[in-house]
């Protein structure tokens, strides 16, 4: 085996494929492809992927493709409803709407998730600037940037987990989690920024994080509940669910959380507004300096 040769883990059953990050002498480190997941193995207990043919990667693609059509036909249902409201209450107008959805600020503490997390975003046309932070680094970051980028939702995600000599004794605790405790300093410090919960939406969390310490310390949306593995675009699905949600109504929690690939054991939330506002009239395409609505790639 080599590095960057897709694996799954027998001892695991081959639940989750993995790609080689690091070949060490008698282990590797190996990072999920779909999930929000940094392990490492020893040689013995990896096989190839095309050796494996795990069926739960199927399953779990599948569910990526219904979550990403939802997203869409919500989207496409958002704009239908505005433009009937208004060709209703203005029959006669000759202008027409703007859309203006959420703008996300997106810290990611990995880099290759990130990428996929902004090509999400471009695609469904939400404003984004992404920055690969380690998660280390992720409060002093959001200091800097809140007020430069000034985002209507902030994600901070990247990877976590419970530490395994610590699986067995205290989960209720911070220190039994890889980086849970830099994502609670992450929301205290978005919440230092903004106090309310419709003003900033705050998405917080990874694989296995404290989803408790994360709500209580003042996120909107959080992982994981049960403490599960949770999808590396399960994030930014949110993010952009918010983000054409209409400032005048909330987001439906159950709905956003059955439209994440992880679902409920993955992810969890309270009553939040959305960030989805419409103008008039419709604005003239800027040609120069025009601000990027697709989302930038950054590294901090």
């Amino acid at each position: 085996m080599k590095l960057g040769d897709l694996v799954v883990r027998r001892s695991y059953g081959g639940d989750v494929i993995f790609k080689i990050q690091q070949v060490e002498s008698s282990r590797a480190i190996i990072k999920g492809v779909d999930f929000r997941l940094l392990a490492d193995s020893p040689f013995h207990d990896l096989m190839l992927m095309k050796e494996a043919r795990p069926a739960g990667h199927l399953q779990s693609q599948a569910k990526v493709n219904e979550s990403l059509r939802e997203l869409n036909r919500y989207r496409i249902w958002q704009r239908e409803r505005n433009q009937n409201n208004w060709t209703t209450q203005f029959p006669s107008t000759e202008h027409s709407f703007f859309e203006m959805p959420g703008k996300v600020l997106h810290l990611d503490g990995d880099a290759n998730y990130l990428r996929k997390s902004m090509l999400l975003y471009h695609e469904f046309r939400v404003p984004a600037e992404g920055f690969y932070v380690p998660e280390g680094d992720m409060p002093q970051a959001l200091h800097r940037l809140l007020p430069q980028v000034k985002p209507n939702i902030v994600v901070v995600t990247g990877h976590d987990g419970i530490l395994k000599n610590l699986r067995e004794q205290d989960p209720g605790s911070l220190a039994s989690y890889k980086h849970s405790r830099h994502f609670v300093n992450s929301v205290k410090r978005a919440r230092e920024y903004e106090r309310n919960f419709d003003s900033l939406i705050v998405i917080a969390g990874a694989c296995q994080s404290h989803f408790e310490a994360l709500l209580q310390a003042g996120a909107n949306f959080a992982s994981s509940p049960a403490r599960v593995l949770i999808h590396a675009l399960d994030p930014a699905c949110i993010a952009i669910k918010t983000a054409y949600t209409s400032i005048k109504e909330t987001v439906n929690i159950m709905d956003v959380i059955n439209n994440t690939i992880s679902g409920i054991q993955g992810i969890g939330g309270i009553e939040t507004r959305g960030s989805y506002r419409i103008g008039l009239p419709k604005m003239k395409p800027i040609t120069e300096n025009q601000p990027a609505l697709t989302g930038n790639h950054h590294s901090s």
